[in-house]
């Protein structure tokens, strides 16, 4: 008789092999993890292989989390009902390590991804994982196949988002691992496949496998942790003060939204733990949240204050009859990147110095400028977080913030590297997110602080095309390498504020210009009419532009201009 439920932790070596044929269901979103999380994981793995040491063998299991499939005992054929993020990230890092190990490593790691077909025995290939349909022989041409992925890192292509999450995590394994002795990227394989765990949860019934779904991946007003603690905090109050502690506690619930009074809890856990979660958000309150001890000190001294300050901090509306103007402005911009492990210390700072605004202005003005720092810097989230844990516990102990060794400012190699970021192949370093946020940071210092960015679509344009075809880019640029050259550079890119037009693109630089710069949505920035007031667009008109706006950058950041930047910047 068929079981009705069944969960087991799996090797990851277990996971892939003749054991399971998963297959994503047309009914579920398309793959969407981006480099954020695909670097997460990759970043666990690579720590935890490094803190172990050792030999693999000998090395402690790690958790990679949980799958849910519809899935009978009669064969390996599943369904993924839960899991296909982490299942697809999986495939595309074997692939990469596949890419970038000997002959003999890379044989063994291709019955991970597809089991080949033979023709003497009527088979054929079966791949270990199948995509929904509109994505599944991409995925099979450029990721599980052998001699696919390094046509794909140089796959230019526009291509659907869920593809383009596809190469973009491929050529951030890629990089990561290129930087690696091949020893530790075998060393990884191993870990990888031999002491790296999934539990599985499977069921032959859908209604069931949804339940469990649904518990693991609740909707709607879910049981959250914050719920738990919320009884033990207040069932710990006295009686005669329950009630109003009650009141404190939903209304500031209520004031928050119930979604960011839930995220506060996070970010108040790493106010105290100052490093990496390393277990659930009820345990590590426990540990480190000496106040819990005294539930009343707690919600007066802790959740209430944090409350106010997170809701400024996310609504940009902090008040003071001095500084207000200039933090609110930096936590405009500090909203705009694709990050929040700034927020910890952000509201370390505000519950201790609401009251002091030029101090409020002056913090959050070098906030801005770490924040902006690490994100142009690529740093990985643990990167991030142990360094924002290092400016939470400045900041608990009173240290000063501006001395040249404080977290809170950047040093003289980190300024250097930012401004060879900046100043080499923009539009590819960096992803839509903080390419968006840097240039929009720009225009709005060009702009003196004036602008208003309001539009529900801002896109980044190449001026000089990607792809030139007409007589008048061809004569401004007339081999392929000064195109390469510049195409890409800061101070060939504008912003528009409707969705590009790919035919309009590329089209001769006066036309494009009226056409495409010149309509009264495209308007408002300030880098773009300065494209406006140009009557060529060469080299010389791109490097000037470039040189200016790098000025502008560096001197709000205050970086130090390396020899190297002048050289990049062409």
């Amino acid at each position: 008789m068929a079981k009705t439920l069944e969960a087991k932790e799996q090797q990851v070596l277990k996971i892939f092999s003749d054991d399971y044929v998963f297959r994503i269901p047309s009914y579920q979103r398309p793959y969407s993890w981006k480099a954020e999380q695909a670097q997460s994981l990759l970043d666990d793995l690579l720590s935890s292989l490094t803190t172990a040491g050792g030999s693999v063998e000998q090395m402690p299991p790690y958790f990679l989390g949980s799958i849910v499939l519809i899935k009978s005992d009669a064969g390996p054929d599943a369904e993924v009902l839960d899991g296909q993020q982490r299942l697809t990230t999986l495939t595309i890092l074997l692939a990469a390590i596949r890419a970038n190990v000997d002959e003999k490593t890379a044989a063994d790691i291709t019955p991970l991804l597809y089991e080949k077909g033979a023709s003497i025995r009527g088979t054929r290939d079966r791949f270990r994982l199948t995509l929904r349909e509109r994505d599944t022989a991409f995925f099979q041409t450029y990721i599980q196949r052998e001699d696919g992925f390094s046509a794909l890192l140089k796959l230019e292509d526009q291509l659907p988002d869920s593809q383009a999450n596809v190469r973009d995590n491929a050529r951030l394994y890629q990089h990561r691992l290129a930087t690696l002795p091949e020893k530790d990227r075998v060393r990884l394989a191993e870990f990888l496949n031999t002491r790296c765990y999934l539990v599985v949860v499977a069921t032959p019934d859908f209604d069931a496998a949804y339940r469990i779904f649904s518990v693991l991946n609740s909707r709607g007003l879910p049981l959250h942790p914050t719920d738990i603690l919320k009884a033990d905090i207040l069932g710990a109050i006295p009686v005669a003060e329950r009630e109003a502690y009650t009141k404190k506690w939903e209304d500031s619930e209520v004031d928050l939204g119930r979604e960011a009074f839930n995220e506060l809890f996070s970010h108040i856990r790493m106010v105290y733990r100052r490093a990496k979660s390393q277990g659930t958000l009820l345990k590590e309150f426990k540990d480190h949240v000496t106040e819990l001890a005294e539930p009343t000190r707690l919600i007066d001294c802790v959740l209430l204050p944090m409350a106010q300050a997170f809701g400024e901090i996310r609504e940009e509306a902090y008040l003071s009859t001095t500084g207000e103007r200039l933090v609110n402005e930096h936590l405009k911009w500090l909203n705009q990147l694709d990050f929040t492990d700034w927020i910890p210390p952000a509201l370390a700072f505000t519950i201790r110095h609401r009251n002091d605004g030029a101090a409020m202005a002056t913090f959050f003005r070098e906030l801005e400028r770490l924040a902006f720092g690490l994100a142009i810097q690529r740093a990985g989230i643990n990167d991030r977080i142990e360094r924002f844990s290092r400016l939470t516990k400045a900041i608990d102990l009173k240290a000063d913030l501006s001395a040249p060794d404080s977290p809170l400012e950047l040093t003289p190699s980190e300024q250097t590297e930012i401004s060879q970021h900046l100043a080499g192949d923009f539009y590819q370093s960096f992803n839509a997110t903080t390419r968006r946020s840097i240039l929009l940071r720009l225009d709005s210092l060009l702009s003196s602080g004036e602008a208003k960015y309001i539009y529900s679509k801002i896109s980044v344009e190449h001026v000089l095309p990607q792809t030139p075809t007409g007589d008048m880019w061809r004569q401004w640029f007339p081999e392929p390498e000064l195109r390469a050259q510049w195409v890409h550079k800061l101070g060939n890119l504008a912003l528009l504020s409707h969705r590009k037009n790919s035919s309009a693109s590329n089209y001769e630089f006066d036309k494009k210009k009226e056409t495409y710069f010149s309509s009264s949505e495209a308007c408002p920035f300030v880098l773009t009419t300065q494209v406006l007031q140009q009557t060529v667009w060469t080299p010389e008109v791109i490097a000037d532009r470039q040189r200016h706006l790098l000025g502008v950058l560096e001197k709000h950041w205050r970086l130090a201009k390396p020899e190297l930047a002048a050289a990049t910047a062409g």
